[in-house]
């Protein structure tokens, strides 16, 4: 009778396999672990097999074909899913298709090659970007100055800035920790790079690297900026041939007028903004939102934008979540002022009541950036010396999902715009 048993269930488990042609890893609110069911994505395309991301649809799915060990892979990571046959397939797509609905598939094909802009002696959570990889299990290699001026950046799809300052002003953290000594290893090892490559100041080193990372998004990359790595980005590039660095910085005075000299033309993101001449402020200009801002942490959020899927795909691609009321949270760059941004770069999400913009997007050459403002999603007001994340605590957080929709975002199929 118990070999009769054994023989029914596995009879059973033969039969849905065969009936099963894919697995839909659902993305809505009922998903145990969404970070991660990105990085099965990432896994999945890593195989060599396609996924389809199925825009709008139950929180922005993934749907590919049925293997046991994608089962066992999601099993063993938490990740929810659903087996499904051909008939369900079919009546999933048939609803995707119809014109009525906004929603879209977009297909992805190979796992995009990753790369992180950091300092190859800062930890993983130093990063929210590297934090939610290495949660995610998506493998990625950390590149710096070096690597970059030695030409090893076409190698990559994806790059992520780490939260850097191109201007050479090492972060502002002059002003309250010049005497700690990871500042002045920080100064030392940039000052003994700057001069191994060529260069008579770090200034001169971070914007060599700036306009590499600028003709890599030219070329076809695609960029993914957050916190001081948005704003101190194009800040540098507006600045080549301008002395902005005051005396602690580089050793000489600033241009007095190095404001005057700015070349917003060169600009990816944001134009007309004025340049922070105090040194002792932790700012680098006026296109963050100032700090003193008419928000408390209950309070602040942002809204995602509701584009429409079968039209704009690359911004519903880049929106993808479960929630469209997404916590606010602090950085060195907290917020971008919407007066200062260009009118070609789109707006992905925006506290419209404070005129902030959080989430933005653009062309630039053949490629695409994205910049999001804030440090991590999950720590509203992150602190020099403060301890990691856990993001075993937040599996489902909507504000790290915006993260690894880029991630995805560059294995997608070439699909032309709509117009």
């Amino acid at each position: 009778m118990k070999s009769f048993l054994v023989f029914c269930v596995s009879l059973l488990l033969l039969v849905k396999t065969a009936v099963a042609s894919s697995i839909l890893i659902y993305m809505d609110e009922t998903q145990k672990n969404h970070l991660k069911a990105y990085g099965i994505a990432y896994w999945t395309l890593g195989k060599e097999q396609p996924v389809d991301w199925l825009l709008n649809y139950r929180g922005g799915s993934f749907l590919t074909a049925y293997s046991q060990q994608l089962e066992n892979e999601c099993k063993i990571r938490g990740v929810s899913y659903e087996v499904v046959p051909d008939a369900k397939v079919s009546a999933i797509l048939g609803e995707i298709a119809d014109p009525q609905s906004n929603t879209d598939l977009v297909r992805l094909e190979k796992a995009p090659k990753m790369a992180v802009y950091s300092p190859k002696n800062k930890q993983p959570w130093d990063d929210a970007v590297t934090l939610v990889l290495t949660y995610a299990e998506i493998p990625y290699d950390i590149i710096y100055d070096k690597d970059v001026l030695e030409g090893k950046l076409p190698a990559y799809d994806w790059l992520h800035l780490h939260h850097e300052d191109f201007t050479g002003q090492y972060g502002r953290f002059w002003a309250n920790f010049r005497n700690a000594p990871w500042y002045q290893s920080d100064v030392r090892s940039n000052e003994e790079l700057a001069a191994e490559m060529g260069y008579d100041k770090v200034s001169q080193l971070k914007l060599a690297v700036a306009k590499n990372i600028r003709d890599f998004t030219a070329g076809g990359g695609f960029l993914f900026a957050m916190c001081s790595g948005t704003d101190s980005f194009d800040i540098a590039l507006a600045a080549e041939g301008v002395d902005i660095c005051e005396a602690m910085f580089d050793g000489d005075p600033a241009d007095p007028a190095a404001q005057q000299k700015l070349d917003f033309s060169r600009t990816f993101a944001f134009l007309d903004f004025t340049l922070d001449a105090n040194p002792y402020n932790y700012e680098f200009a006026n296109i963050d939102v100032s700090p003193m801002r008419p928000v408390n942490e209950q309070n602040d959020v942002f809204v995602l934008f509701d584009f429409s899927a079968k039209w704009d795909v690359v911004p519903s691609m880049l929106t993808q979540c479960h929630q469209k009321v997404i916590r606010g949270f602090m950085g060195q760059t907290t917020a971008f002022r919407k007066e200062i941004i260009k009118p070609d770069v789109l707006i992905m999400g925006e506290n419209k009541a404070l005129n902030e913009a959080r989430y933005i997007h653009g062309e630039y050459g053949k490629g695409t950036w994205t910049f999001y403002s804030g440090h991590d999603p999950e720590d509203y007001q992150h602190m020099v010396g403060d301890p990691p994340t856990d993001l075993n605590l937040h599996p489902n957080s909507p504000g790290y999902r915006l993260i690894l929709n880029n991630v995805l975002f560059p294995a997608a199929r070439k699909k032309k715009q709509k117009t």
